[in-house]
């Protein structure tokens, strides 16, 4: 494989980590918020984080005038913890292909934050999310750094080397 976050990255973001989606607009004031639902492609080449619309309006404007998104994924139990960045992200609304994907980070958020104490219910009302209020951002990783707490967070990551 070749590109820039590793097989290990993916699983990361794949098992449905704690998503945290950030921008900034022309002055660059920050906006964050919290993803309700999170994906990736096998390859890694495409990530998409759900927000609600009622509830993230200046980062989605943000991220529509600049391009610009920065996602934190981290593993509630063990804060392993990894930051994607890209420069052309664009807005979709979520539809009836997302749904299976929605729920699916909907139950490994569950597991992931009842780990550490927390459960099924308090996760659900915190992503809770009506369909008609669900908008996609989808982009392609741009840079990459570790954040996991420790001698290497805000390290950028190495390039994976292609395998033969």
């Amino acid at each position: 494989m070749t590109g820039l976050l590793s097989a290990a990255h993916i699983a990361l973001v794949e098992q449905g980590v704690s998503a945290i989606v950030a921008s900034r607009d022309a002055a660059l004031r920050p906006s964050v918020m919290r993803a309700v639902g999170a994906r990736i492609s096998p390859d890694g080449q495409h990530v998409t984080v759900y927000l609600r619309p009622s509830q993230s309006h200046q980062l989605l404007a943000d991220i529509a005038a600049t391009g610009h998104v920065a996602v934190v994924f981290s593993d509630p139990p063990s804060h392993r913890t990894l930051q994607v960045k890209a420069t052309a992200a664009t807005l979709r609304p979520a539809g009836p292909q997302d749904d299976a994907g929605l729920r699916r980070y909907l139950a490994a958020m569950q597991r992931a934050v009842g780990q550490v104490g927390y459960g099924p219910d308090y996760v659900a009302a915190m992503l809770a999310a009506p369909p008609h209020d669900v908008v996609a951002v989808e982009f392609t990783p741009e840079s990459a750094f570790d954040q996991t707490p420790g001698p290497h967070a805000g390290a950028p990551l190495q390039q994976p080397r292609a395998t033969p």
